[in-house]
């Protein structure tokens, strides 16, 4: 059964320009580049309600290649060049991993 991990990235007011310019111009790259990019579902950014947020959805075969892709995509030089950028925008992050429903779509 395949499972889901949201991530929500709280930013520190006025900072999702900064975000943006970092991911379009290094951290998308990264991901794309180094092949991390297949497991991710999408990237959103909030617009009502909590602001300031970017939210990603990855999907994983099991918990094991959703280890594996986070401990690969940690030892990648690039990504983790930009992380080191990302950071300090963050003000919290948080972390579900879910299981697909017995009913309705999944991605």
């Amino acid at each position: 059964m395949a499972i889901f991990e949201l991530r929500t990235y709280t930013l520190y007011v006025g900072k999702m320009g900064e975000v943006t310019k970092i991911y379009s111009e290094e951290g998308w790259p990264a991901l794309d580049k180094g092949g991390f990019a297949k497991k991710l579902v999408g990237y959103f950014v909030s617009d009502v309600g909590t602001i300031n947020q970017l939210v990603h959805l990855w999907r994983f075969e099991d918990d094991a290649d959703r280890r594996n892709h986070w401990s690969t995509l940690f030892a990648d030089g690039p990504f983790m060049a930009f992380a080191a950028k990302l950071r300090p925008l963050l003000m919290t992050q948080e972390v579900k991993v879910m299981l697909e429903a017995p009913w309705g779509p999944h991605p």
